[in-house]
């Protein structure tokens, strides 16, 4: 059984992911977007936000708000930073970070 703050996070993520309107959360137990062939979002069971960036503009990400890389089920996952709760009052930065995301995987080669 998840818990509360886990659902509560998951509200907020979708509260997120919707606040776009270009795509939509998949997933039932491992939440996350994707376009292209590539996941550019994800919860993990922590109740933990990461979002996929590019290199670059995830080490400014990390450095301006103080995060780090994002892990989930114990790894790190690539080119992911995690979203610190400090910022989930901000849901236009979130947002357009997500977007800035979704733009990133949709210029990679599709897979």
């Amino acid at each position: 059984m998840m818990s509360k703050n886990w659902e509560e996070k998951l509200a907020y993520y979708d509260k997120l992911v919707a606040h776009s309107g270009k795509f939509e959360r998949k997933g039932k137990n491992m939440c996350y977007t994707s376009a292209n062939g590539y996941m550019f979002s994800m919860l993990n069971k922590d109740g933990e936000i990461g979002i996929r960036l590019p290199k670059d503009a995830g080490k400014k990400f990390m450095k301006e708000h103080s995060t780090t890389p994002f892990k989930s089920h114990g790894a790190f996952m690539r080119d992911y930073v995690l979203i610190p709760d400090s910022l989930y009052d901000d849901m236009e930065l979130l947002s357009e970070t997500l977007e800035e995301a979704y733009q990133h995987v949709m210029s990679l080669e599709p897979k």
